[in-house]
């Protein structure tokens, strides 16, 4: 990983390795995850596949057990990485993470400060984003959910990069960090954050809170009212239906990726005004 952090730990050109974790698809849309081992051999219900029959070979490859049921070998995406690995804290979803990045503009060479480090999905979305030229610091106040922040960054990058902070600390308290240009907060109280947000943040910034219930979404919204220096408030919810397009069927599919959470973000003003639109506001 020495040189261009921004690129990921294995090129997509390469072929699969060992040490590597892949996701092997079967024909029902099932997914298994595996990690290549020399002379191992990864079982299921259809039969058996050695890993030395992956290893060295293209992604994108179809293997066949040894009953004969086809898998296709792939590497993870970001959005599988995220919904696959095994977790304590309640993920932000793919849905959620795309629009979060949209919405709240992180772009290349951005500062930007993260409080709730959580499963590290919106951590790794964030630094992503804003390229080797930009920053994120991500604060996280459990340390077992530190610690196990570290070892998700370290599974996805191999190690953890320059410009990639995690801290064990408490944003209830504070943020120390000044000339932030977007602040992010998955937290049951995100509300709390606000003065310290207030002051990190530049003139300008943005700040953006998941909410997962409409209860946390008011409480937001009147702190940043009463907060006072925030405009432009919005909530926004995202839901995501699949279809199944094959032959001549043509329809829906029978379940949705519905609420996940509340998406809240708001406007840094460089005074201690309120500005408002009509209707904004959840």
């Amino acid at each position: 990983m020495d040189g261009d952090v921004s690129g990921p730990r294995t090129t997509c050109a390469a072929g699969l390795a060992a040490g590597e974790v892949i996701l092997l698809h079967d024909r029902a849309g099932r997914r298994y995850r595996v990690q290549l081992r020399p002379g191992a051999t990864f079982s299921m219900h259809g039969g058996t596949v050695a890993h030395d029959d992956l290893i060295g070979r293209p992604e994108g490859t179809i293997v066949t057990t040894n009953l004969g049921r086809r898998l296709l070998a792939l590497r993870p995406t970001f959005a599988e990485q995220v919904v696959e690995r095994k977790r304590r804290a309640q993920p932000i979803y793919p849905k959620d993470l795309g629009a979060i990045l949209i919405h709240a503009d992180l772009r290349p060479g951005a500062f930007v400060v993260e409080a709730g480090t959580g499963t590290a999905a919106l951590t790794l979305a964030a630094w992503r984003a804003v390229g080797p030229s930009g920053r994120v610091v991500s604060y996280e106040a459990r340390e077992d959910f530190h610690a196990a922040a570290h070892g998700v960054v370290e599974e996805v990058l191999g190690r953890l990069p320059p410009n990639l902070e995690l801290r064990l600390g408490d944003v209830y308290q504070g943020i120390p960090d000044r000339g932030v240009d977007r602040v992010l907060l998955d937290l049951p109280e995100p509300w709390r954050a606000l003065p310290g947000a207030a002051e990190a943040l530049v003139p300008g910034g943005l700040i953006f809170a998941h909410c997962p219930n409409a209860t946390q979404v008011q409480h937001f919204c009147d702190g940043l009212r009463e907060c006072g220096g925030f405009g432009l408030i919005e909530t926004v919810e995202v839901l995501e239906r699949p279809w199944t397009v094959r032959g001549r069927s043509l329809r829906p599919a029978h379940r949705m990726v519905a609420h996940t959470g509340f998406l809240v973000f708001a406007r840094r003003l460089a005074g201690p005004e309120l500005f408002e639109t009509e209707g904004e506001g959840f």
